[in-house]
């Protein structure tokens, strides 16, 4: 008799927030975002300094949940949705939290990319996409085996997602995405014709 076992999962998790309040979220999101990208020229000098494309609020403001009210109302709806992802886990927290430690505002060009990393010093981190273009990138996922798959053959065209090196999972407005910190990924080339704006966040053991 012979068994095989699938250990090791990687977990990523996905919420369509597209109800009628989800609605009216996005639609304010989507307009702070817009005027905050306009306005903060921190933002605007960091990004040109580091060759970011397009926007970022990651390195000027560390405080929109609590300096713009919609990114509060969006920080609640994170919440759950983290409890949630945590409790699937089966983290055991120890009496303490995951709490909200960052979050930042993304706007991405017609071909601009946003490379390959991981989120160090956080435990659960995501996205909160709020526009997505027709031929706007998919978010890419890398096996974090990857680095050790020193003399594998490649995978099939056709193999099975739990199979391949690396997993697309295209978004839509309102789909929340959340995966541990140390999963490795990218957002290739934005083929749209316009920009492709998202939320990120980080969630740490507090």
């Amino acid at each position: 008799m012979q068994t095989i076992d699938t250990l090791f999962v990687t977990k990523v998790y996905r919420a369509e927030m597209n109800d009628e309040k989800a609605q009216g979220l996005l639609s304010e999101i989507e307009a702070a975002c817009l005027s905050i990208a306009e306005d903060d020229e921190a933002g605007q000098r960091w990004c040109e300094k580091n060759g970011y494309p397009g926007y970022t609020s990651y390195a000027s403001l560390d405080d929109l949940p609590w300096r713009v009210p919609v990114f509060g109302e969006l920080r609640k709806a994170l919440d759950k949705h983290v409890a949630g992802f945590a409790k699937e886990l089966e983290f055991d927290l120890k009496g303490r939290k995951l709490v909200l430690d960052s979050l930042w505002i993304n706007v991405l060009p017609p071909g601009g990319v946003h490379t390959s990393h991981i989120h160090p010093h956080s435990v659960i981190s995501g996205t909160y996409y709020v526009s997505i273009p027709d031929g706007a990138s998919a978010l890419k996922l890398e096996d974090p085996r990857l680095g050790f798959m020193m003399a594998a053959p490649p995978r099939k065209a056709k193999a099975r997602p739990e199979n391949r090196q690396f997993a697309y999972m295209a978004p839509k407005p309102g789909t929340v995405l959340l995966w541990e910190s140390w999963l490795r990924h990218e957002v290739p080339v934005n083929e749209a014709e316009a920009e492709r704006i998202s939320v990120s966040f980080n969630y740490a053991w507090r």
